[in-house]
C-alpha cells in the first residue's frame, strides 16, 4: 500500500515539475507582443474598429494566470474617432482552483478608463455593433424551459480585490441634448466572495446639463453576496453628495442606513434609513430628512413603519413641517396608513406673534394602478381648525378634488401691510412712495385642475369681514371660476360669482356680486378707507379688470354698479346747517362760493339714495343720483376714480320744506344748491356755490312778485 502511495505521490509531484517546467518555459518564450498586427486586423475584420496598442502585452502562468496592458484604444464604427481607451488593466486569476472548474479573481485593476456612450438622433447607440445582432433566420435555439446537454463547469466567484481608478464614462443623447459625465471615478473593494463581507469605497465627480449639476460622489458600505440565494446586503452604508443641482446652490446629501435584496424571493428591505438634504435655493436655505426605522417589500407586499419626513425652510420666516407616518402597508400599487400626522411650527416677525404652531391628523391611500391619491385631515393649521378631504387623479395631468371646512381665517396675518401712512395722500398705488408694487404671480393656476367646496365659518381678507362663507370652486387651463359665492357680511348677504383667467398674458377677473341688506358704511370703511356714506340696503356689482398688482386692476376696472340704500347718510356736510347759516347772505343780498375741508362730524342723513354708476378703465361715472329726505332732495352727477382713490362730484340740493334758523323761520322752499366734493378719499374738500343760490333767490322773488301782480290784474279785469 506504501508502495503505491509512494508511486502515486511520485507521478503527481512529476506532473506538477512537468506543469510548471512547461508554464515557464512558455512564458519564457512566449511574447503576446509579437501578436498586435494580427491582433488588430482581427478586430478591423470583425467590428470595423480601429484598435490601438501603444503599451505592452504581458502574461503571468504561475503562481496566477493573468494579463496586463497598457495604452489600449478603441475607434468608434466605422471611424478613427476614440470610443473607448485604457491606460492600464490587469486580470490575474489563481490558477490551481481552476484545475477544480472554481474561478478565483486574485485582481482586477483598471486605470485610465475612458468610455463615451452616444445616442444618435436615428435612436442608433454607438455600442449597438458591440452588443451583437439578432440571430438570423433559421439558427436554432434550445427550447425555453430545457438546458443544452452537457454540464456546464462550475463558476465559483471569488475575487480578491477590485480597483478602478482615475475612470471617466459620458453620455449624449442627440434627440434631447442631454449630456452626462462621471469623472474621477474611483472604485476600491476586498474580498468579494459568497459569505463573505466586503469593504467597499466609492467616489466620483457627476456633471450633466439637462437638468444642470455638479456633485461630488462619495460612498462607504460593507457588501455581502450569497449567489446560491440570489441575496445581496449593503450594511453600514455612507453615501454623502456635495455641489449644485437644478438652481439649488450648495446641496449637500447623506444616506446612512442598512439596505438588502433578496432576488429569488423577490424581496427588498431597508433598516435604520436616514436621508438628508440641505440647500439653498433663490436666497432662501433648506433642509429634508427621511427617518425609516424599517421598510420591507416581499413580491408584491409592502410595509414600513414610524417613517418621519420633516422640512424646514429659512428664509423671511423660519417654517419647520413634519409628516410622520406610525404604521404603512399594501403593496408597491396600492398602499396607505389609517393613521399619520402633520405638524406645522414657524417663526418669524410676520407672523403673528411671531409664531404659529398647529398639527393636523388623519389618513391616506395610494394607488398607482389607479393613478389616484386622497388624503383626509383634521385638526389645527395656522390659527384655524380644519377638516378637509383631497383627492388627485391622473398623475400625468393631476386632476384635484377637495371638500374643507374652516372655522375662522383672518388672511391679513400673512400677508405685509400695504405701506400707507395713516392721513397720507393716497397714491393709488397701494404702496409707500419710492417703494414699487410687487405683482403678485398666478402661474401656478396654468397648470392647475381643480374642483372642491370650501365652507369658512369667519374670514377676513384685505380688512374686509365676512362669515359662513360657501364656495364651490372649478379650475382648469389657467381659467379659475368660483359659482356660486356666498356669505353673510356686514349685516346682510352676498351671492354671486367671481372668475379668474390667468392663461392669457396679463391675468384677467370678473366679478358678479349681489349684495342685500348690506351696511355700506362698515362695508366702505374696511374694504377702501372711504368713509363717507352710511346707510342699509343692495348693491349690484358686475365689473370685469385685467393686471398683476392691484393698482393695475383698480385701473382697469370695466363695467357697472348700482346703489339703492335707505335710512343712511352722506359725511362730511350737513346740507341743512348751510343753508341755514345762508339766510343771513340772503339777508345782505349777496354770496359767494366757498371751499371747506370735509368735517367728518357733519352728514346729511336721507331717507332714501339710489344711484347706478358706469365704470370705463377705473373711473366709475353716475348721472342719476336721487337722495330724498323730509327736508331736502339731491341729484348729482360726476365721477368716482377708483383707480386713484379720489373723487370729483357735483350735487344739487334742493329746499323742499322751510327751515327754522336763529332769526326765525325762513321759507326757502324751492331753492337749490350747487356742491362740488372733490380731491382724494382722505383729503377730501366740498364748495358750495352761495352766489348761485343767492341768484336762484333773486329770480324766486321776482317770480313771486310777477305772480301777484298778474293775479291783482286779472281780479280787477273781471269786476
Amino acid at each position: 500500500m506504501n508502495k503505491y502511495l509512494k508511486y502515486g505521490l511520485l507521478g503527481v509531484g512529476g506532473a506538477a515539475v512537468i506543469a510548471v517546467g512547461g508554464a515557464a518555459y512558455i512564458a519564457a518564450t512566449f511574447n503576446p507582443n509579437d501578436y498586435k498586427a494580427q491582433i488588430i486586423k482581427a478586430v478591423k475584420d470583425s467590428k470595423q474598429r480601429e484598435l490601438k496598442l501603444d503599451g505592452d502585452i504581458s502574461l503571468t502562468f504561475f503562481p496566477s494566470l493573468g494579463a496586463k496592458v497598457d495604452k489600449l484604444s478603441l475607434s468608434e464604427f466605422k471611424s478613427t474617432q476614440q470610443f473607448a481607451a485604457i491606460d492600464n488593466a490587469r486580470v490575474s486569476l489563481a490558477l490551481l482552483p481552476l484545475l477544480h472548474k472554481q474561478v478565483v479573481v486574485n485582481e482586477i485593476a483598471l486605470s485610465g478608463v475612458q468610455v463615451h456612450l452616444i445616442k444618435y438622433k436615428n435612436g442608433k447607440t454607438n455600442i449597438d455593433d458591440l452588443l451583437g445582432n439578432e440571430p438570423a433566420a433559421g439558427d436554432s435555439k434550445a427550447p425555453a424551459g430545457k438546458q443544452a446537454t452537457g454540464s456546464a463547469p462550475q463558476v465559483k466567484l471569488d475575487i480578491a480585490s477590485i480597483s478602478v481608478d482615475h475612470t471617466e464614462l459620458s453620455y449624449r443623447d442627440e434627440t434631447s441634448g442631454t449630456q452626462y459625465a462621471l469623472t474621477n471615478l474611483n472604485l476600491k473593494t476586498g474580498r468579494i466572495a459568497n459569505g463573505v463581507k466586503s469593504p467597499v469605497e466609492f467616489s466620483a465627480q457627476v456633471q450633466a446639463n439637462q437638468p444642470k449639476l455638479s456633485l461630488a460622489l462619495q460612498a462607504r458600505t460593507s457588501l455581502s453576496i450569497d449567489l446560491d440565494k440570489n441575496a445581496y446586503q449593503l450594511e453600514g452604508l455612507d453615501l454623502q453628495a456635495k455641489g449644485n443641482a437644478a438652481g439649488i446652490s450648495n446641496l449637500a446629501l447623506q444616506a446612512t442606513g442598512d439596505a438588502g435584496a433578496d432576488l429569488a424571493q423577490h424581496s427588498f428591505n431597508t433598516r435604520k434609513l436616514i436621508v438628508a438634504v440641505s440647500g439653498s435655493k433663490d436666497g432662501d436655505n433648506f433642509e429634508l430628512k427621511l427617518d425609516s426605522p424599517r421598510i420591507e417589500a416581499t413580491g408584491d407586499k409592502f410595509s414600513g413603519e414610524k417613517l418621519q419626513l420633516s422640512a424646514r425652510l429659512k428664509g423671511a420666516n423660519d417654517i419647520s413641517a413634519t409628516l410622520a407616518v406610525p404604521a404603512i402597508a399594501g403593496t408597491a400599487r396600492a398602499f396607505g396608513s389609517k393613521a399619520l400626522s402633520l405638524s406645522l411650527d414657524a417663526t418669524g416677525d410676520a407672523l403673528p406673534g411671531k409664531h404659529v404652531s398647529s398639527e393636523m391628523k388623519g389618513s391616506f391611500a395610494y394607488d398607482g394602478g389607479k393613478q389616484s391619491f386622497s388624503a383626509s385631515l383634521a385638526g389645527g393649521l395656522l390659527q384655524s381648525k380644519v377638516k378637509a378631504m383631497v383627492a388627485v387623479n391622473d398623475f400625468a395631468d393631476p386632476f384635484i378634488r377637495f371638500d374643507a371646512d374652516v372655522d375662522q381665517f383672518d388672511a391679513d396675518l400673512y400677508f405685509p401691510p400695504s405701506g400707507k401712512t395713516q392721513g397720507a395722500p393716497a397714491t393709488g398705488s397701494g404702496s409707500s412712495a419710492g417703494a414699487p408694487e410687487k405683482p403678485f404671480d398666478l402661474s401656478a393656476l396654468k397648470k392647475l385642475n381643480l374642483e372642491g367646496k370650501l365652507h369658512i365659518g369667519a374670514l377676513k381678507v384685505s380688512n374686509v369681514k365676512s362669515s359662513n362663507i360657501s364656495i364651490n370652486i372649478k379650475a382648469r387651463n389657467g381659467v379659475v371660476n368660483v359659482n356660486p359665492l356666498s356669505a353673510k357680511l356686514y349685516g346682510g348677504g352676498i351671492n354671486g360669482s367671481v372668475s379668474i383667467n390667468a392663461a392669457q398674458p396679463t391675468p384677467g377677473f370678473a366679478v358678479k356680486q349681489s349684495l342685500t341688506g348690506i351696511s355700506v358704511a362698515p362695508l366702505l370703511k374696511d374694504a377702501a378707507s372711504f368713509d363717507m356714506l352710511e346707510g342699509k340696503g343692495n348693491v349690484a356689482v358686475n365689473v370685469t379688470t385685467q393686471g398683476n398688482t392691484v393698482s393695475a386692476l383698480k385701473k382697469a376696472l370695466n363695467g357697472s354698479m348700482s346703489l339703492d340704500l335707505a335710512d343712511g347718510a352722506i359725511k362730511g356736510i350737513n346740507i341743512a346747517k348751510k343753508l341755514r347759516d345762508a339766510q343771513a347772505m340772503l339777508g345782505k343780498g349777496g354770496g359767494s362760493a366757498q371751499t371747506q375741508a370735509v368735517n367728518k362730524d357733519e352728514k346729511t342723513d336721507f331717507s332714501e339714495l339710489k344711484a347706478s354708476f358706469r365704470i370705463n378703465n377705473g373711473v366709475a361715472h353716475n348721472d342719476d343720483l336721487s337722495l330724498k329726505s323730509p327736508l331736502l332732495r339731491v341729484t348729482g352727477n360726476g365721477d368716482i376714480d377708483l383707480g386713484h382713490d379720489s373723487l370729483n362730484y357735483v350735487t344739487k340740493a334742493t329746499l323742499v320744506g322751510s327751515l327754522q334758523g336763529q332769526g326765525g323761520q325762513s321759507n326757502l322752499s324751492g331753492l337749490t344748491v350747487p356742491v362740488r366734493l372733490s380731491g382724494p378719499f382722505n383729503s377730501l374738500k366740498y364748495t358750495l356755490d352761495f352766489g348761485a343760490m343767492v341768484g336762484e333767490a333773486a329770480k324766486q322773488k321776482v317770480k313771486s312778485k310777477l305772480e301777484e301782480q298778474l293775479k291783482g290784474g286779472l281780479k280787477g279785469l273781471f269786476r
